[in-house]
C-alpha cells in the first residue's frame, strides 16, 4: 500500500481524469514522483466503478480504493445496508471483511465487530479506510477469519461469511464447495460458539441443495435491486428448528416484497393451468429464483400456461410484484403469423421456449425496442405460441 496515492496532487488528479484512457495514462511518462502511473490507474479504475455501487465512499475525500476485482466482489451499499438490518447484537465477527463494506453497516448494528481479513493489502487499504470514516467499534485482525472464529472461546451474536467466488487462478465459482472459504456442514458444526451464521452466496446458487448440505438453515433472503438479484442470503440459527421462511426483497421497490414458508411450495399440485386470458404476469427475478412457482398461482389467485412456463394470466387486472401485461393478440409460432404480425421493432422476452431471443430476431428480422413486447413461450395445449402484449404500469 503507497500511503502517497492519498497526497492532495495525486488525489485532485484521481477525480479530475475518471473517464480517462487508463490504457494511454500507463504508457506516460510517470506523471507523479512518489505514485507510479499503474498505480493511478487502479484507483481512476476502482473507484470509477464505486460512484453507483459505494457513493458514500465515492463522494468521501482521501479514500484510497483496492483493485477493481475487490470492488466487484463487495457488497453494494444497499445490499450492507439490508443485511445490517436483519441482525443485531452486542458483538459479531465479519471474518470475510475484504473492503470493509459490510463490517461498516454491522458496526451501526452491533456495539462491538470484529473485522478479519488475510489479505495484507486489503486489509491495511480498509483499517486505513475506516479511521477515516470515524468508526470506533471495530477491531481490525489481518488473520484468517474462520480459523480465528473457530478457535474463539467468546459467544458471539453473529458470524458473517462472504466466501470469495474466484478460485486460485481468479475463474468466478458460484457454489459454497468451491469458494474460499469453503463453508459445509462440518464447518458450521465447529462453530458452536455463534448464535446466529449469515452467508452470503451469489445469485445462481442453488438454494434447495444449499438447505440441504447446511441442514440448520432458518431463513433465506433473496436480494435484487431492480428486478436483479444480486445476492442469496443463509441465516443459520445452530441450535434450534424451525421452519425454513424465504423473503424475496426488491431494495428498489420494498412493496413487492414476496414471503413464504418453505411449506407453502409444492410445485406438483398445481393444476391451474388455462389458455392467455386479457392480462399476462411476469414475476420479478427474485420470485422466479426462489422457485415458488405455483405458489404465485394460488397467492394471486392466477393462472399458469403451462407447468414450466412461469408466465400467469387472469381476466381480472390484479397488482402484482412483476411485470404486468395487456394482451393483444396470441398466435401460434410460425414465420408466417409473425410475418402478418409485421413487427419492424419489439421488446422480445422467451420463456419455456427452444429459441434464444437473439435467434428470434435474426429469423423474423425484428429490432429491439417499441412499445410491444412478445412473449415467445408454450401454452397449456403444449404448443409454441406468441403472446403480444403492452406493458401495464404496476402499482406496487
Amino acid at each position: 500500500m503507497n500511503k502517497s496515492i492519498l497526497d492532495k496532487e495525486v488525489q485532485e488528479f484521481i477525480s479530475n481524469n475518471l473517464e480517462t484512457d487508463i490504457f494511454q495514462l500507463i504508457l506516460k511518462k510517470q506523471l507523479f514522483t512518489k505514485v507510479s502511473n499503474k498505480e493511478i490507474a487502479v484507483q481512476i479504475t476502482s473507484k470509477f466503478k464505486s460512484k453507483k455501487k459505494l457513493p458514500n465512499w465515492f463522494a468521501t475525500t482521501n479514500i484510497y480504493f483496492p483493485n477493481k476485482i475487490n470492488i466487484e466482489q463487495t457488497s453494494s451499499e444497499q445490499t450492507a445496508k439490508f443485511k445490517s438490518s436483519l441482525v443485531k447484537g452486542e458483538n459479531m465477527i465479519d471474518c470475510t471483511g475484504g473492503f470493509g463494506i459490510d463490517s461498516y453497516y454491522f458496526s451501526k448494528s452491533f456495539n462491538s465487530v470484529i473485522y478479519l481479513e488475510k489479505d495484507k493489502s486489503l486489509f491495511n487499504i480498509t483499517r486505513l479506510n475506516s479511521e477515516k470514516f470515524g468508526i470506533k467499534n471495530t477491531l481490525h485482525l489481518n488473520e484468517d477469519g474462520i480459523e480465528y472464529a473457530k478457535k474463539s472461546k467468546k459467544k458471539f451474536d453473529l458470524i458473517y461469511i462472504d466466501p470469495s467466488r474466484r478460485n486460485e487462478t481468479s475463474k468466478k465459482v458460484h457454489f459454497l464447495n468451491e469458494c474460499d472459504p469453503v463453508v459445509d456442514l462440518n464447518l458450521i458444526k465447529q462453530l458452536d460458539n455463534f448464535s446466529t451464521i449469515l452467508i452470503k452466496c451469489s445469485p445462481i446458487i442453488d438454494i434447495k441443495k444449499t438447505i440441504k448440505d447446511l441442514i440448520f438453515v432458518n431463513e433465506v433472503f433473496i436480494v435484487g435491486i431492480k428486478n436483479e438479484v444480486k445476492e442469496v442470503l443463509f441465516k443459520l440459527y445452530k441450535f434450534r428448528e424451525f421452519d425454513i421462511n424465504f423473503r424475496c426483497v426488491d431494495l428498489s421497490n420494498r412493496k413487492a416484497d414476496f414471503s413464504f414458508n418453505y411449506k407453502e411450495v409444492n410445485n406438483k399440485t398445481d393444476k391451474s393451468f388455462s389458455e392467455i386470458k386479457k392480462y399476462l404476469y411476469e414475476p420479478n427475478s427474485m420470485i422466479l429464483k426462489s422457485g415458488a412457482f405455483n405458489l404465485v398461482s394460488k397467492r394471486f389467485n392466477l393462472n399458469k400456461l403451462n407447468p414450466n412456463t412461469h408466465l400467469y394470466t387472469s381476466d381480472k387486472l390484479i397488482d402484482f410484484p412483476g411485470r404486468i401485461f395487456k394482451v393483444i393478440k396470441t398466435v401460434n409460432y410460425t414465420t408466417k403469423n409473425l410475418k402478418e404480425l409485421n413487427f419492424k421493432n419489439a421488446n422480445i422476452s422467451t420463456r419455456n421456449f427452444p429459441l434464444e431471443v437473439k435467434n428470434i430476431r435474426k429469423i423474423n428480422k425484428i429490432n429491439d425496442g417499441g412499445n410491444d413486447y412478445l412473449f415467445f413461450t408454450t401454452n397449456n395445449l403444449e404448443e409454441l405460441i406468441v403472446i403480444q402484449t403492452n406493458k401495464v404500469n404496476s402499482t406496487i
